[in-house]
């Protein structure tokens, strides 16, 4: 057997025992409606087309995340981007928090979220101008701004 056999070899094996090494739980909690976040159609549009995957408990899981490593980074994105803010317990939050949430949002819209990775496979969810001028304005409570404090 040559050498570049025995790599591709190793190789599916080092694959196929991957498959077995437990990572973490890919099941979507309940969703009580009385918690999911209330905002306006155009903006909850965006963000189930967006967000939802990996900031609530409606993830829509594709076939990859099955397949490790891929399955590893995909369910870890998951789990942090819940942890961070899940819309569907959003109304589980103080005022305090989601006021922060919301501040966060209207940052994070105009560069790292969505993930680039995860465009890269689901380019539906790349925000456009209109979009991320309407998600704007939401986190702004309509103003098109918010005051943050220099430190």
């Amino acid at each position: 057997m040559g050498t570049f056999l025995r790599v591709m070899a190793v190789f599916v094996l080092v694959f196929v025992v991957f498959q077995f090494i437990p990572f973490s739980d890919k099941s979507n909690p309940p969703v009580d409606k009385k918690l999911e976040i209330k905002v306006p159609t155009k903006v909850a549009n965006i963000f189930k087309k967006s967000c939802y995957d990996c900031h609530s408990n409606e993830t829509k899981w594709p076939w990859w995340s099955s397949v490790a490593p891929a399955s590893w980074s995909i369910i870890d994105d998951v789990v942090e981007g819940r942890k961070a803010l899940n819309f569907s317990t959003w109304n589980n939050y103080s005022q305090k928090r989601k006021d922060k949430l919301k501040k966060g949002i209207y940052r994070t819209i105009m560069g790292p979220m969505p993930l680039p990775q995860y465009v890269l496979l689901h380019p539906n969810a790349k925000l456009t101008d209109k979009e991320i001028n309407i998600l704007r304005d939401w986190a702004s409570d309509g103003k098109g701004f918010i005051k943050t404090s220099v430190r």
